[in-house]
């Protein structure tokens, strides 16, 4: 079974640069209405931290699903 992932968004921390969506290999990002980084699709998500690592002021975390967590 393949290991799921949560991407949360801090929108007061971001700048609404687009640089996590962009380095999103799987664009699981996208930009919604307000320009602001919108979590698309999750599922797709392979924790490589690319998002969080590009992030000039760290508004983006992946966290690793535990057992049950939706």
């Amino acid at each position: 079974m393949s290991k799921r992932f949560k991407v949360k968004i801090n929108e007061q921390r971001c700048k609404k640069c687009g640089i996590c969506v962009a380095f999103c290999p799987k664009k699981v990002l996208r930009i919604d209405i307000n320009t602001f980084p919108i979590v698309d699709k999750e599922e797709e998500c392979i924790g490589c931290n690319l998002c969080y690592l590009r992030c000039p002021d760290i508004a983006i975390f992946v966290e690793e699903k535990g057992e049950g967590v939706v």
